[in-house]
């Protein structure tokens, strides 16, 4: 060993550039390229090369205890860097100095320069030029930012929105650590998806602060709608669309219907989405509900049973095995519906799962709340499970690859707007907050608790959303060329959920009082940052549609390959030439559906022959004489006797 004040030849090599003995740096531990077996630690907050701070730095979290991590630094360009950008009034340069950047499969320490909203340089000593704002990481993660992949901004019903319009609904997300939302289409009956797509673009290109795409929800289904997807995938940049099994007589369509949708959808080489609810048994339990005087929210809860989610969700995937089209299910709200997702994705399925915010962060508790208004804010369909274990469940099914993408279904109403229905919960507008949220719940539930590591959180915020609708790698990764949208994690910040400091309008918040660990302290759009100190720079109508192409290859590799084993064939045989029973065809009689107002037992009878009139006649003339004879046949093979068949074998 060496003594005190001498340094062991071991350490002269650590990080050292010798072109003869390339290494690489992940998280602090040195190894080489090949053939390593040795780990080297070092402090990189003593070896930073940014590790001072400048007189214009800003500091972006507090520290009080030196053993902590140190702060996150951001400074603005001065001296000659500065006149090197004086005909811009913001800089699109941007250069992040000791991040430990975090991607789905992997961590790594590296400096990443970002230019023009895309990343340009990632690596260590990066040159880069004057004019650049430089924000010194000190070893915090950076991951890229969260896609949100269902929201309902700006989201029509009965003459009313929803409270959040494109502009404070992507607000939110962006401080909540999300720079992409997928917002749904939802066609009013007798609007063409065209209109209907046209008028989403215009609400959010005018107000969006962040990065959108759009699915489209199937409401009615005919010709004219087959030909209208085939436009929006060809020309203008969609390859989602979603059925709904529930809405009956308002958006529902019938298992024939998806049949033919999904057909369609495949052939377009886009991704059906599901709404999973039995909308005929929900309707029902409603009507029953109601006569027995239940009037107020918990009857939302108490008219969709979880069966029926769970038989919906299965019914969709056997149609989607039918017709060997990728499924994707909405909101999962519950154990059994995840069950039969986990179950079908184990026997080949391509089926992902999308709980959303209120299910991993909440429960249905609240449905049975004494204030009407708070109860009311828990209105969304297929409901939270009043099961307190379905959370915790959920989370677990996530960490483990069960479940693939998380969403939030943001769409709330304010009190007013769910007062439509004070006397009949079915009249309760649907919908719940979660973009702000999600991002940090899923943290605190999954990685705090030891449930899924850094990556995996990525994967399920972001990457594996971006890989499904055909977004990767421009979005959902931190690479060369992908779009500069990134989050600086703070996986130690707390925070209390409170409709006092949330970026939603609504008057009440779903998470009330729950506190939650890990959030962005820098958020980065556009290779802008919007977010720092907890301070906004959101800029309303910046953000931009972004165009999905048809068959991601994440997805219809699998479907092309079932394609191709899925071929019918006919087995050859000989003709059959032996005798054939004739038989007459008779057209079906349709029969009333029987309702309320008419049983099967209160059917009118039919006429009764007279049995007293004769059918004779002195002419000759007989009753059945208008129906045309059958041609004799001689019977080949008599009693006991071999028959004219032609030998099959």
């Amino acid at each position: 060993m060496s003594t005190t004040g001498e340094v062991s030849p071991f350490f002269h090599t650590v990080g050292s550039d010798s072109p003869s003995r390339p290494r690489q740096k992940f998280c602090g531990v040195f190894c080489p390229v090949e053939g390593s077996s040795e780990a080297k630690t070092l402090d990189f907050d003593a070896l930073s090369a940014c590790r001072g701070r400048s007189a214009g730095g800003r500091v972006i979290d507090r520290q009080s205890d030196i053993s902590q991590p140190k702060k996150v630094e951001i400074r603005e360009s001065t001296g000659k860097e500065a006149l090197q950008n004086l005909d811009e009034k913001r800089s699109d340069r941007l250069l992040i100095k000791g991040a430990k950047i975090v991607n789905d499969d992997q961590s790594f320490c590296a400096d990443i320069y970002m230019e023009d909203g895309v990343i340009k340089q990632i690596g260590e000593n990066l040159i880069v030029p004057g004019g650049v704002k430089t924000i010194d990481a000190h070893g915090r993660m950076l991951m890229p930012g969260g896609i949100d992949v269902h929201t309902r901004f700006q989201m029509p019903d009965r003459g009313m929105t929803s409270a959040d319009d494109f502009y404070q609904g992507t607000k939110a997300a962006l401080a909540g650590g999300t720079t992409m939302i997928i917002d749904h289409v939802v066609p009013e009956p007798g609007v063409s998806l065209m209109s209907a797509f046209e008028q989403w673009r215009e609400w959010a290109d005018g107000k969006s602060c962040c990065d959108y795409s759009l699915h489209v929800d199937i409401t009615e289904w005919h010709k004219g709608i087959q030909e209208e997807m085939e436009t929006l995938v060809k020309d203008h940049g969609v390859n989602s669309f979603l059925v709904y099994l529930a809405y009956k007589d308002i958006f529902q369509l019938t298992d024939a219907q998806v049949y033919e949708v999904f057909s369609v959808i495949r052939d377009l080489g886009a991704i059906a989405q599901v709404h999973a609810e039995n909308g005929d048994i929900v309707a029902e339990e409603q009507r029953r509900i109601l006569e027995q005087g239940i009037t107020g929210p918990e009857g939302h809860v108490l008219s969709h049973p979880e069966e029926v989610e769970a038989e919906a969700v299965n019914r969709a995937v056997t149609v989607a095995n039918q017709t060997n089209c990728p499924l994707y299910v909405t909101k999962v709200m519950s154990k059994s519906a995840a069950d039969v997702i986990a179950q079908a994705r184990k026997k080949g399925t391509v089926v992902y799962g999308e709980p959303i915010t209120a299910s991993l962060g909440t429960d249905g508790s609240h449905y049975w709340s004494k204030n009407w208004a708070k109860a009311a804010a828990y209105v969304t369909s297929p409901p939270l499970s009043p099961d307190p274990a379905t959370p915790d469940y959920l989370n677990s099914l996530l960490s483990c690859g069960d479940l693939q993408v998380t969403g939030s279904a943001h769409c709330p109403f304010n009190t007013a707007q769910r007062a439509v229905g004070k006397d009949d919960f079915t009249l309760i507008p649907e919908g719940v907050n979660g973009t702000e949220e999600r991002m940090s719940i899923i943290w605190d539930k999954c990685v705090v608790t030891g449930k899924m590591d850094e990556n995996q959180f990525v994967a399920v915020t972001s990457t594996n959303a971006a890989k499904i609708f055909n977004l990767y790698p421009r979005k959902g990764r931190i690479a060369v060329g992908s779009d500069a949208d990134l989050v600086l994690w703070d996986p130690d910040v707390t925070k209390i959920i409170s409709a006092k400091s949330h970026n939603s309008t609504v008057e009440y918040n779903i998470f009330e009082g729950l506190e939650v660990r890990g959030g962005p302290l820098v958020v980065i759009s556009q290779g802008k940052i919007v977010l720092e100190e907890g301070t906004l720079h959101a800029t309303e109508g910046s953000g931009r549609f972004v165009a999905r192409k048809p068959f991601p290859d994440y997805v219809y590799k699998r479907i092309k390959a079932r394609s191709r084993l899925a071929e019918l064939r006919g087995v050859p045989r000989g003709l059959y030439d032996g005798p054939v029973c004739e038989v007459s065809v008779t057209p079906k009689t349709m029969t009333p559906v029987s309702s309320a107002k008419t049983s099967p037992a209160k059917q009118p009878n039919q006429p009764v022959r007279n049995l007293h009139q004769s059918g004779f006649s002195l002419s000759g003339a007989q009753i059945d004489d208008n129906v045309p004879r059958r041609n004799t046949q001689r019977i080949v093979a008599p009693p006991g006797g071999r028959a004219n068949i032609t030998s099959l074998g």
